[in-house]
């Protein structure tokens, strides 16, 4: 390859711009690509999660590859990706014994051995749940016996408020079990009847395998009730399909509970093993991780029954004081700090953008932007900034690249995001005239970016 094009896409991967990279490699012909070309055209498919799209170019060069542990890397990256851990395993573990001692290629490969085991725990666990529906072995007794339920739920208004409805009719559990698709297992109907949704007193579950929340348990919100009146229902307005079809989350069964990470993980019943009317499992998934599912219990009944106290897993202190060292001394991602560069409107800008997260953060134990005043400053913060290098930006590009500043932002980053929420926050500011629409590009008012700075300077 020429020199002056290697320090081009050498300098376009350094600062995340990916898709320039591909655009220009498809440029040419591909009998003209040589195994540099085609190897780094793979990982800019990869850098972009177009991982199919990684495998076929990299597939491409393999008998060039072979004695290469970097095409070994990113055939394994691609893999990981895909979940298609069992293959990720032996391209990483043959990179490893290419080239031993590579950091990223070890943890990949540790990774990758670990999620593999789970994945076929997970299809051993389900074939015999498949072989039990088959066999007729589902419990006949009656849900909760022995287990009082008096003490099970929080009694606050905030729980009645949002999650707690009138119990279920018979035609209503009929209304939401066809609009839903499945059968509601008999355990949640009873409970349903006992009390229709609310928060329990016990919010914890312990796992053995680590989440995003925590290394050994998740944490639910509230438990939604069978109805659509309030929005923390199981067809309310975040309810189950508004999360499968609005957070992509997967269509394999019902959400039941919400989390304390506002979207970024929910507790579903699972169908898969058992059909649409049969007794599903509970498992947890995790947006933050790709939508990674963890097995939690049997059945709904022995979920409700492992609930234990938050205290158990109280690291809250902890977990604040390592999300305020994260938003003082994190360092920014390559596109932040390339954005704060030329700005000349705001002393210390990047100081500006510490002291507004650490406040989100003293307010609520963790880094995260929501639909909060603070969060939606960030928003704009974010926008300002990006519009100011990039005049010309659409709706569509700011919502592709919005990741890459702060939430996927590396050191300075919150590892994961809701884009439900980011569309809310353009849609409030197009609907109230702050940001307006000229020739398809976005931009702030003058009069709305004369505020931001504002605001910026007294923070």
């Amino acid at each position: 390859m020429d020199q002056t094009l290697i320090e081009q896409l050498n300098r376009w991967h350094e600062e995340d711009e990916h898709q320039q990279i591909v655009d220009l490699l498809l440029t040419v012909p591909e009998e003209e690509r040589g195994y540099e070309a085609v190897g780094r055209l793979g990982r800019a498919y990869n850098n972009l999660e177009l991982y199919e799209e990684a495998l076929d170019q990299l597939e491409n060069i393999a008998e060039a590859g072979q004695q290469d542990p970097v095409w070994h890397f990113r055939i394994g990256f691609a893999l990981y990706h895909l979940k298609r851990y069992e293959e990720a395993v032996q391209a990483f573990r043959t990179s490893d014994n290419l080239k031993a001692g590579d950091e990223n290629t070890e943890l990949f490969l540790k990774w990758s051995l670990q999620k593999a085991e789970k994945q076929q725990r997970q299809e051993l666990r389900m074939a015999a749940k498949r072989a039990a529906a088959v066999a007729g072995s589902a419990s006949a007794e009656v849900p909760f016996s022995n287990m009082s339920l008096e003490d099970f739920w929080d009694d606050s208004e905030y729980a009645k408020q949002e999650y707690q409805s009138e119990p279920p009719t018979d035609e209503l559990i009929a209304s939401i079990e066809e609009e839903l698709g499945y059968k509601l297992p008999a355990s949640y109907l009873a409970l349903m009847k006992q009390q229709n949704g609310g928060i329990p007193n016990n919010t914890c579950f312990p796992t053995e395998e680590p989440t995003s929340w925590a290394e050994d348990h998740i944490a639910i919100t509230g438990i939604l009730g069978i109805g659509r009146e309030k929005s923390y229902s199981l067809c309310g307005d975040l309810g189950s399909p508004f999360m499968i079809e609005d957070w992509g989350y997967p269509d394999i069964g019902v959400v039941i509970c919400d989390c304390p990470s506002a979207g970024h993980d929910v507790v579903m019943l699972d169908y898969r093993a058992c059909g649409r009317d049969g007794e599903p499992e509970v498992i947890h998934v995790d947006q933050e991780l790709d939508y990674e599912i963890t097995f939690l219990a049997e059945n709904f009944e022995a979920f409700i029954r492992g609930l234990v106290s938050a205290e158990e897993y109280d690291t809250s202190e902890e977990d604040k004081e390592a999300a305020l060292y994260k938003v003082a001394h994190g360092k920014f991602s390559s596109l932040l700090e390339g954005l704060c560069t030329p700005v000349t409107e705001v002393k210390q800008i990047d100081q500006k953008i510490r002291s507004i997260c650490t406040r989100i953060v003293e307010k609520k134990g963790y880094f995260s932007f929501h639909a909060d005043e603070l969060s939606y400053l960030m928003y704009d913060v974010q926008f300002w900034l990006y519009t100011k290098s990039y005049p010309d930006t659409t709706r569509e590009q700011y919502l592709a690249v919005y990741e890459k500043m702060i939430a996927f932002g590396g050191e300075f980053g919150q590892g994961g995001y809701a884009p439900g929420w980011i569309s809310e926050w353009l849609d409030r500011r197009e609907k109230d005239g702050r940001i307006v629409q000229e020739n398809g590009h976005i931009r702030f008012t003058d009069q709305f970016t004369a505020e931001v700075i504002q605001q910026l300077r007294e923070a």
